[in-house]
């Protein structure tokens, strides 16, 4: 911890007992309790905004939630000599969502739901119409990937002398564009038909470093924690669930039946609509895997793509088939 953090920490009305390094700020151990202390870059708005409806989550008493602290001035934001500013927060000393675990998964989904379920009984304030809650539609954001698809392809297919990656991407690539044309089109039509459907708050970054599970002193069993609302914003919460849910299924395989156990958990708190399963059947069948390893050779040296890359790139269309029988479960 430098000076900074140091000056940063000094403006509470705690004292610091130790400090150590964490995978998104330094936790601290302090006479308040465990804290995490970060780096904050954003406006006192959006600052202001996060702990209004953290604030009211908490209230329900279902899911323990970010918590952020004010220095002993009262302010949300502590500022270091050198502009640098930070936020504290109280932090949870549990345990990331095993994501192997599949009985650990479907609790997880469970609280995702929870926190949902609340969000959507947040009333919307005026004073909330600040950029950062506003998001690109799904369907602006695939015709934005799809338009990089296209141009990868006419560069690829341009050079004259083709890496392994190259031949490979260039091998798959109707088989992936045609379900991200159909994805896109289906999308497109479902938001243009919903136009008059509200939006609600959706966490934005959910994944299985998001989703603790913390023991509480003198409390029986684990409780649940959502952190990290950096990203919150007003949209189509289906987004949030479809995060969580493909790095999952990414890792188990595909698998039908897992697929079907997430999204019953899920519906056992928030019944999933018809239009809710046809934004995630939209949202799984287009092909983000292959998206990200071309964007990812775009924005890398060409001429090299680690042996981990083209690896992933061969498995996708080798798991075309079990991510084709999950997407019959959605409907």
């Amino acid at each position: 911890m430098n000076e900074r953090h140091l000056e940063a920490l000094a403006q509470y009305d705690l004292t610091a007992d130790s400090v150590r390094k964490g995978r998104s700020g330094w936790i601290c151990e302090t006479s308040q309790g465990t804290m995490l202390l970060q780096e904050y870059r954003g406006t006192m708005k959006r600052l202001e905004f996060e702990t209004q409806v953290l604030g009211q989550v908490r209230k329900s008493g279902l899911l323990l939630v970010d918590d952020y602290i004010r220095t002993a001035q009262g302010e949300l934001i502590s500022l270091s000599e050198d502009g640098t500013r930070h936020t504290l927060k109280h932090w949870y000393t549990g345990r990331e969502c095993k994501i192997r675990d599949q009985k650990e998964i479907r609790e997880a989904i469970g609280k995702i739901a929870v926190l949902h379920q609340i969000l959507r009984q947040i009333e919307r304030q005026q004073e909330w119409n600040l950029g950062s809650i506003v998001v690109e539609t799904a369907t602006k954001e695939m015709e934005r990937r799809s338009q990089e698809l296209r141009r990868a392809r006419n560069y690829m297919r341009n050079k004259k002398k083709k890496t392994d990656f190259e031949r490979c991407a260039l091998n798959n690539f109707s088989l992936f564009y045609d379900q991200a044309r159909e994805a896109g089109e289906g999308m497109a039509k479902l938001e243009g038909q919903a136009r008059e459907t509200p939006l609600f708050l959706c966490h934005g970054d959910l994944d299985q470093h998001h989703v603790l599970f913390v023991q509480e002193a003198g409390a029986p069993g684990l409780r649940g924690a959502v952190i990290e609302y950096h990203k919150m914003h007003l949209g189509d919460q289906m987004r949030d669930l479809y995060h969580f849910m493909r790095k999952v299924m990414e890792k188990h395989g595909w698998s039908q039946s897992l697929g079907q156990e997430m999204l019953s958990a899920y519906d056992r708190v928030m019944p999933l609509t018809s239009r809710d399963r046809e934004s995630l059947y939209y949202l799984f069948l287009y092909p983000e895997k292959y998206w990200k390893q071309i964007n990812f050779y775009m924005n890398a040296n060409k001429a090299w793509i680690p042996d981990r890359n083209m690896e992933k790139l061969k498995n996708l269309a080798g798991q075309n088939a079990e991510r084709n029988r999950f997407l019959s479960v959605i409907k």
